[in-house]
């Protein structure tokens, strides 16, 4: 089965193609804000419009395939931005029209799981999500998805973005200031951890008073482990409560080294297994739509008509 997937929950445009859950082609094509600006709908949907067509080819090039050849069409159906999701699920229902396709919506977060649990080799792992509006500590049981702590505020990876933005950083992401964060040294932050749930605004609000007066380098170094250090705890936490003998991290704060080392070291003291995909598959990228599309297919087959799908913006893997 070839299948096509469109993701588009964000700042990412990406298309890729998988065959019987093997990769073939994963195209990206990521909107940068201008500095000081964080991400504008409008523009995003905007940009999404644009590279469309370009990235479609790429992806299908790559793939050394053509529309004829695509059984499934699966898109990213949420939760993400509305207007960034609109131009994904138009393109899919327009695509699956002309071309005589299936079509499937596809939950973004349970994307990062399942292609994360195939590439690390885990079946039914505790999952650690950590993206830019997500933190969340998921368990499968019984076929359904189950929370058992997330931010109660912000996502760590909007943590990181808005403190990047906040002390002037040219592009104000992640792995910008990761970069910009080694070879810090500490500065006491405050840390707060409720059972297996995260609070990271008062952390934000603080390190961006303490950024006036200490080094920049220093309290990005302190924001990014005081933030892991507090994930860590409430993940930890979970596998004992759980009993669970393996974990997966998955989302694009799951791509910082320093988070996968803390993690490791902390599995290892507790024989714990622990796996994280490659970088390609952490980020926003259309693979993953592809691969969860192909697994949820084959799993149920919706009967919905292409003209009722629709994006579901705030959509969560617990009510999927």
């Amino acid at each position: 089965m070839i299948t096509l997937g469109i993701e588009s929950t964000a700042h990412t445009l990406s298309i890729g193609v998988t065959r019987d859950g093997r990769v073939l082609s994963n195209a990206i094509d990521m909107y940068r804000a201008p500095k000081g600006k964080g991400m504008i709908p409008r523009e995003l949907a905007d940009h999404h419009a644009a590279v469309f067509a370009g990235v479609f080819r790429k992806a299908l090039g790559d793939a050394e395939a053509g529309m004829d050849d695509v059984d499934l069409i699966a898109f990213s159906q949420g939760p993400g931005i509305g207007s960034a999701l609109a131009v994904g699920c138009g393109a899919a229902k327009y695509l699956a029209e002309k071309y005589g396709k299936k079509l499937i919506g596809v939950n973004h977060c349970y994307a990062h799981v399942k292609i994360s649990e195939h590439l690390a080799g885990m079946r039914n792992p505790l999952i650690l999500y950590l993206s830019g509006g997500n933190s969340q500590i998921i368990i499968q049981r019984n076929g359904l998805y189950h929370v058992l702590g997330e931010t109660l505020d912000i996502g760590i990876g909007n943590l990181f973005d808005n403190f990047a933005r906040s002390i002037g950083m040219k592009h104000a992401h992640g792995s910008e200031l990761e970069r910009l964060a080694h070879g810090g040294k500490y500065v006491e932050l405050p840390y707060s951890v409720k059972g297996m749930n995260l609070v990271f605004s008062g952390l934000l609000t603080h390190a961006e008073k303490v950024a006036k007066k200490e080094s920049k380098k220093d309290v990005a170094y302190s924001l990014m482990e005081t933030a892991f250090a507090m994930t860590c705890e409430a993940t930890e936490r979970a596998l004992f409560l759980t009993r669970k003998k393996s974990l997966v991290i998955c989302g694009g704060v799951a791509q910082n080294r320093r988070l996968q080392k803390m993690l490791e070291t902390m599995c290892k003291e507790d024989k714990i297994k622990f796996g994280v995909a490659p970088d390609e598959f952490n980020r926003d990228n259309g693979a993953m739509i592809a691969y969860a599309g192909e697994v949820m297919y084959k799993k149920r087959k919706p009967a919905m008509k292409t003209e009722e799908w629709a994006p579901l913006p705030n959509q969560r893997i617990d009510r999927i």
